[in-house]
């Protein structure tokens, strides 16, 4: 990976396209440092950004926005909301006709399901700015407590949804000008600031306490660990040799070669995990609208979420949160499999085009082998991901609540992590062969 950088940097097309995506990237940087007009963001920080069960929802959001939704800054909302809109509009294309249409009119299609997407994601991010200001009003300025304090929230509410646009804007300028997925790198960006800002806070603990230092390389070393195991199984598939049968036509033969059928132990990537934490967090957010004195508030977090139960009942909160987590990524890895993958068209192509699997007819019983064998693999992708989910959590909470590390990186965020940085490698790689060919065409 290092050497392609290297080569990257040699090139000045591929040098000014990366330039350009640090420069984007910086500007969101930066962007995220801007305070609010009337937020004092570390008091802000200490009240919502603390220990209390009201940053349980909210770590996610901080963590993918690079803390700036913990110190609600002016790229809070961050990349979220368009992020949640995209995921929206490819659910209802498979379920809405006219957009199904559209999807498979080219170009132009998917220029109007992205405009449709914009405006979704800007609806969205209006409905999370609302809920973020009258939910934590509080915490924000003394000037709610006035007679015009609803002037104040109006204001803090556009520029949060001003600042989702920007972000929004930014994301498409790097996939337009620079090199990868603009939408993913922002969020990659943000995952490492809040791990980097998250280290450079346990120098003065670990000053006061050299004790500590022990924690911190602990920690550090599982980092790595499921850092490595990530890359492991995204590189692992399953390969299903495919015969192709001779064919004359004419005066040449065609056909009598053979290949495969990749398909990926963990196909569907990080999204079973984001849709299940999503679901996990409605209730939740529910309650923060309807208020926490409610008895149907205090009963939820006493039996129904983790850690923040009675000694007697908090084992309860784990498993239970835990076990309906589980069910939701293994139920939202089979149904993202069957929209990338579906057998019946792999078994209709191959059938159209003279391919065979070895000791498999062709037609319907080789889609049932394909169906049986995806079956399998993304069972073991959605178990993998339910670990990922689940056991770090429980790692990060043993290991690094001592330096109240516990939070600086999660699961999803790795997985993330991983992902871009895969994909953003392999564009590179890409963008130099392409050099090559053309070198070679000359």
């Amino acid at each position: 990976m290092w050497q392609t950088i290297k080569n990257a940097f040699s090139d000045k097309s591929i040098r000014s396209k990366m330039f350009a995506t640090f420069g984007l990237l910086l500007a969101f940087r930066i962007g995220c440092w801007i305070p609010l007009p009337g937020i004092v963001p570390d008091f802000y920080a200490n009240q919502f950004g603390g220990t209390g069960d009201n940053n349980t929802i909210f770590q996610l959001l901080s963590m993918m926005s690079g803390g700036s939704m913990q110190y609600l800054t002016f790229f809070a909302l961050g990349i979220l909301p368009f992020i949640n809109s995209f995921i929206i509009m490819q659910l209802l294309t498979l379920i809405i006709p006219p957009l199904e249409r559209l999807s498979k009119q080219g170009d132009e299609g998917r220029e109007k399901i992205t405009m449709i997407t914009r405006y979704v994601a800007i609806v969205l991010a209006l409905v999370q700015a609302i809920g973020i200001v009258v939910a934590h009003k509080e915490y924000i300025d003394p000037m709610f407590g006035e007679k015009d304090g609803w002037l104040t929230a109006i204001m803090l509410i556009a520029l949060l949804i001003a600042g989702s646009t920007i972000v929004m804007w930014l994301g498409e300028r790097i996939t337009q000008l620079g090199i990868g997925n603009g939408t993913s790198l922002i969020i990659f960006s943000g995952i490492l600031s809040s791990f980097g800002l998250s280290l450079v806070n346990t120098i003065p603990q670990i000053q006061a306490d050299a004790n500590k230092l022990w924690n911190l390389f602990g920690y550090i070393l599982v980092v790595l660990f499921l850092f490595a195991f990530i890359v492991f199984v995204d590189g692992g598939e399953r390969k299903i040799k495919v015969n192709y049968a001779k064919q004359v036509k004419g005066n040449k033969m065609y056909g009598g070669q053979s290949t495969f059928i990749p398909i990926k132990v963990n196909s569907s990537g990080v999204m079973p995990i984001i849709f299940a934490s999503s679901f996990m967090t409605i209730p939740m957010m529910i309650f923060q609208f309807v208020g926490q004195d409610s008895q149907a508030y205090i009963n939820y977090m006493t039996f129904c979420y983790p850690g923040n139960g009675t000694s007697q009942w908090q084992w309860v909160g784990w498993l239970f949160y835990y076990l309906v987590m589980l069910v939701l990524i293994i139920f939202f890895a089979y149904f993202y499999a069957q929209i990338q993958f579906n057998p019946q068209d792999v078994a209709r192509n191959l059938q159209q085009y003279g391919g065979s699997i070895q000791g498999i007819r062709s037609g319907k019983p080789t889609s049932e082998y394909l169906q049986k064998i995806n079956n399998r693999i993304v069972l073991f992708g959605a178990l993998f991901l339910g670990f990922i989910a689940i056991v770090p959590a429980a790692l990060f909470q043993l290991i690094g609540a001592g330096l109240n590390l516990n939070n600086a990186i999660s699961s999803t965020g790795m997985l993330i992590a991983v992902s871009v940085a895969l994909e953003f490698n392999k564009q590179l790689e890409g963008q130099l062969m392409m050099k090559h060919y053309k070198g070679f065409l000359r």
